[in-house]
This record gives structure tokens, C-alpha cells and sequence, in this order.
């Protein structure tokens, strides 16, 4: 009786656990794809900012408020005295524009929380894209279509590698632009 308890449990209930166990994980790994590359990812910011409103039926340019992204590094969040430049005289009285202006006069810088994020382990030099003329939307997506930004596109490796592997393709709009590095180096320095 013993041998035959030990033969179903090695042949049915180990398999069968196994198997669970292995879809189990699969399932998570996929369905959870999203919330690890951060697509979606879309914080309830300080003060309700439209970018549909700002950059899409204002047409301002992203390098106003994000300035240096053409020469720097990184994309810099805006600071209050650049909302100010039109805020100390536009739209005074909207309940968001009260808090900005509360933010200015006290000299508090607004506690924006970021959106987009390379891992730290890779480098990321925006004004090469830019420079290079890739539209921001490349990477940000249709952000002058967003009241609330989210990431849409993940940042990962393997959104980057396609990228510089298969650049005519992913950047039509770019009539002479070349494929980037795929060396590690380029990226983990």
C-alpha cells in the first residue's frame, strides 16, 4: 500500500504540482510585464498640468519647459519660474495656477514626481537623441495628445536595442538617420 501512495504521488501529484508551479510563473512574469517596464505608470502629479493643453493646442515646444535636453544629459523638470513666465499674468485665478503661484512666492520648488526613468545602471544622453533629431514622441509617445502623461513605452533594453538596431524603421520621419551602437559600453559605463 506505501509503494503505491509513493508511485501516485512521484508520478501524478509531483508532475501535476510542477506544472501548476511553472504556469503559475509564467502567467505573473507575463501579465505583470507592464507594471515592471513601468507602462502605464502615470502619478497624480502636485498640480494638475494638461501637456494637451500646453504642447498640443499651444504648441509649445517641450524644450521650453524641459530646458538643456538639447545640451545636457538629462531632461530637466521644469522649475516654477518657468511656468511663471506666462502664470504671473495668464489665468491668475485657476485654482492650479493659485497653487503655482504659492509654490513661487515661497521659493518651494514644485515636488513634481517623474515619470519616465532609464534604469541607473544605464546611461542615457538625451541630447544625442535630440540632436540627432528623434521627436520626442519617439520615446515618450504622443505626449501633446495626453491631459495626464503616463510612460507608454517601456525603457528597457530590449525598446533600446530595436531601436538602434532597426532605426529606419522605427524612426521614419528620418530621412538619413543611422542605426546606434550596440556595444555594452555604450549603455553600462
Amino acid at each position: 500500500m506505501k509503494r503505491t501512495v509513493l508511485d501516485y504521488a512521484l508520478k501524478i501529484r509531483l508532475p501535476l504540482t510542477l506544472f501548476v508551479v511553472a504556469v503559475s510563473v509564467i502567467l505573473t512574469f507575463y501579465f505583470s510585464r507592464a507594471e515592471r517596464d513601468s507602462v502605464g505608470y502615470n502619478p497624480e502629479q502636485p498640480i494638475k498640468f494638461s501637456h494637451k493643453l500646453h504642447a498640443g493646442q499651444m504648441a509649445i515646444d517641450c524644450q521650453y519647459c524641459h530646458i538643456g535636453v538639447a545640451k545636457d544629459r538629462h531632461a530637466i523638470l521644469p522649475s516654477v519660474n518657468i511656468c511663471m513666465n506666462c502664470h504671473t499674468v495668464s489665468r491668475k485665478d485657476r485654482p492650479e495656477i493659485i497653487k503655482l503661484t504659492q509654490f513661487y512666492t515661497t521659493g518651494k520648488p514644485i515636488p513634481w514626481k517623474r515619470i519616465h526613468k532609464v534604469p541607473e545602471y544605464a546611461y542615457f544622453n538625451h541630447s544625442v537623441h535630440i540632436n540627432k533629431g528623434i521627436d520626442c514622441a519617439s520615446c515618450h509617445g504622443d505626449v501633446k495628445q495626453m491631459d495626464l502623461v503616463s510612460q507608454v513605452k517601456p525603457f528597457t533594453m530590449t525598446a533600446c536595442l530595436d531601436c538602434h538596431r532597426n532605426s529606419q524603421a522605427q524612426l521614419p520621419y528620418l530621412k538619413t538617420v543611422r542605426n546606434g551602437p550596440e556595444n555594452c559600453w555604450a549603455c553600462h559605463r
